[in-house]
């Protein structure tokens, strides 16, 4: 099966029929809340909410449902308007931007306590434009999103690589824009339940106070609260 950003650019692809398609699969609905509630566990929030933080690539608010039953507040941006347009219908409680993520972010430094993002980050690889080069827009992207967000503040990716030499690119870039980090795999031997959440700091929040990456969950899923559905 072809991966959907081989298809088609993010914004075609989603169109009025293939948004209410995703937006009503009860599967995928599902999938899409475990993992934002795994995104928002890693974010390593305190007791002090309620946060405000970026949904990037909110689509059709799945991931900002979640967010509005934690309790925090939330803005979203995505590329499809078909996807916002449902979103809107919906009357989610997060502000609603029309997008491209590649072209940066204009948000005023710091405005961000932390930011998730769910099975977004792939498509800013993919070179769907003439005009569209990934190192650039990768740039653009994590340069802008490091200048939004609190220091020492969180910004959380699950997405699905295509392969290792994607995953260096990412990080690398990330990295190069400030961040640190790193890519965390929960359940790394299993086809069915692994995740691959790219984790990154965005400074840190008082000198010297360094922060550790997150250990991936493993194959008992008793051990925890979030046990996904098999995608």
């Amino acid at each position: 099966m072809s991966r959907p950003e081989h298809i088609a650019p993010p914004e075609l692809f989603y169109n009025d029929t293939e948004a209410k398609k995703y937006t009503s699969n009860s599967r995928i609905a599902a999938i899409q809340a475990e993992m934002t509630l795994r995104a928002v566990e890693l974010l390593s929030l305190g007791d002090d909410g309620p946060y405000y933080l970026l949904d990037i690539g909110c689509g059709s608010g799945l991931s900002g449902e979640i967010l509005d039953e934690d309790g925090h507040v939330w803005a979203g941006m995505d590329i499809a308007p078909s996807m916002l347009d449902i979103a809107a219908d919906k009357d989610v409680e997060g502000d609603l931007f029309l997008q491209d993520i590649g072209q940066g972010m204009g948000f005023r430094p710091g405005t961000f306590d932390g930011a998730i993002s769910i099975s977004v980050l792939q498509w800013l690889c993919n070179a769907d434009k003439k005009e569209n080069k990934p190192r650039y827009r990768l740039q653009r992207f994590f340069s802008t999103l490091f200048m939004s967000l609190q220091r020492g503040a969180r910004a959380i990716f699950q997405f699905y690589p295509e392969n290792d030499l994607q995953i260096e690119m990412i990080m690398g870039i990330a990295m190069k824009c400030g961040f640190t980090g790193g890519l965390v795999a929960d359940y790394p031997n299993s086809k069915k339940a692994r995740k691959f959440y790219l984790c990154l700091f965005a400074g840190q929040a008082a000198p010297g106070q360094k922060q550790d990456l997150p250990k991936g969950l493993g194959s008992d899923e008793a051990d925890n609260g979030i046990a996904y559905t098999d995608s």
